[in-house]
């Protein structure tokens, strides 16, 4: 996998997880909500038929008030009473029964094979003893009690809430309900509305979230493409300039061996000629021979010189055998001699362990330096310094020149190319190039992090 496929891979895996995240806490809150609301529904529900009940049975007792308080107990007024409240009722499934408080059904109108029997010991369909706990209710002053009881109009069994209150008078127990499984449709539908909810805001996130990968994958794509043509085009001036430089190198190379030794060597066989013909004249030219082999002998030792000088520009053999700071020191001498302008270098710290790329780069800076300060500076003292602090490798070269105007050369593409090619070499192995000029002079400082000798 590319670096730029690993980039755009990090970036949308992070964006993915925080989706899912996202979309895992917007579950879990709307599942709490939808709970929230269920709850509450059920509770003003539960509430409202609790009135409702309470309402009935104040109807119910207000009907029959006039008998109960008339403080007969006798078979024809309860027979009366239980006739009242036979013929109350509210719908199919709304009606009023009647227990004494031994379990004895009185009165039921929806389920008349029940009167007459005891049922203390009926159970429902969860075991709980139904009738045993109504007039426990009742006996406590009345209230509210769930159970199980069959539905009239459906003939199943389902939940029902029951209000029941006493008559101590007469010993019964008298009581309605409201079956509660409509109230369960209604909140098994909000469970299905919120459970509807919260998958369709699933797929809204999962949406977003392909939508938002498609996005940064497209953006990484054009930016793939983009960047690729930049880098070709920074690749084709790359090119160029490595093709010039190595014409430029071999114009160089040329130059030298055609003014230089191409010319001595000419002499030289002219210089041999000569002798060689003086020899033939005679013993008598012998000692005008000799002068011509000495000539020729002291032209061969420059032709070895300049041998030596255009292989040391080529690379130097004392930098692989002695290191940098032999090599800056031994091309700092050759400077003097040659240019005549007085270098003091000097080094401080441990410089033998650096790698040779890492030798091969801080040595072309100072020879590029140094050409730039013969083209250029003017100079009459030049100082270099090459440091090694723990921390990092510093190559310092500072002159006494003209100086020249760093913006200037930073504007012009077509000049400063000895510094560009400075600082690219210094990134190559992870330095950097830092360049100062005045009028009083010119500072070139390259800097190599000792963390970055490994990698180089």
């Amino acid at each position: 996998m590319k670096l730029r496929q690993k980039i755009i891979f990090l970036a949308i895996v992070p964006l993915i997880l925080a989706l899912c995240a996202i979309a895992l806490a917007v579950r879990h809150q709307a599942i709490s909500l939808g709970q929230q609301q269920r709850a509450t529904i059920q509770a003003a529900y539960l509430a409202s038929k609790e009135a409702e009940l309470n309402h009935y049975v104040a109807l119910a007792t207000r009907s029959i008030a006039h008998l109960y308080d008339s403080g007969r107990n006798d078979q024809a007024t309860l027979d009366q009473a239980k006739a009242i409240l036979a013929k109350l009722s509210y719908g199919d499934d709304g009606y009023f029964f009647v227990y004494d408080m031994q379990g004895n059904n009185l009165m039921h109108p929806r389920q008349p094979e029940l009167v007459g029997r005891n049922l203390w010991d009926m159970k429902d369909a969860n075991g709980s003893l139904t009738i045993q706990h109504l007039i426990e209710r009742a006996r406590n002053g009345g209230g509210f009690e769930r159970y199980l009881w069959t539905k009239p109009s459906s003939h199943h069994v389902a939940p029902k809430l029951g209000y029941v209150v006493p008559l101590p008078k007469w010993g019964w127990m008298l009581g309605t309900g409201i079956y509660l499984d409509d109230v369960d449709d209604a909140l098994n539908k909000i469970d299905t509305q919120v459970s509807g909810n919260i998958l369709s805001t699933m797929w809204w996130i999962a949406g977003i979230a392909i939508l938002s990968a498609l996005v940064v994958g497209a953006s990484g794509l054009v930016l793939n493409i983009s960047e690729h043509r930049v880098a070709d085009a920074k690749l084709k001036v790359l090119a160029q300039r490595v093709v010039r430089s190595q014409e430029e190198e071999r114009a160089r190379l040329s130059r030298d061996l055609h003014d230089g030794i191409s010319q001595w060597l000419v002499s030289i066989k002219l210089q041999v000629e000569a002798g060689i013909a003086k020899l033939d004249n005679g013993p008598q030219h012998a000692a005008a021979a000799r002068t011509n082999f000495e000539r020729t002998a002291g032209q061969l030792n420059d032709v070895l010189g300049e041998v030596r000088r255009i292989s040391h520009d080529l690379r130097p053999a004392i930098l692989d055998d002695l290191g940098l700071a032999a090599a800056l020191g031994h091309l700092g001498q050759e400077w003097q001699a040659h240019a005549g302008t007085p270098i003091d270098f000097s080094v401080s710290g441990n410089t033998d362990d650096m790698p040779t790329v890492v030798n091969t780069v801080l040595f072309r800076i100072a020879q590029e330096a140094l050409t730039n300060i013969a083209r250029h500076a003017q100079a009459k003292q030049i100082v270099m310094h090459l440091q090694d602090d723990g921390q990092a490798i510093t190559l310092t070269l500072h002159d006494d020149g003209v100086g020249f105007d760093m913006a200037q050369i930073d504007g012009n593409p077509k000049r400063g190319i000895g510094l560009r090619n400075m600082a690219e070499r210094l990134e190559a192995v992870g330095g950097k190039l830092e360049v100062s000029s005045s009028s009083a002079g010119t500072t070139v400082l390259a800097t190599i992090p000792r963390s970055q000798l490994k990698a180089a």
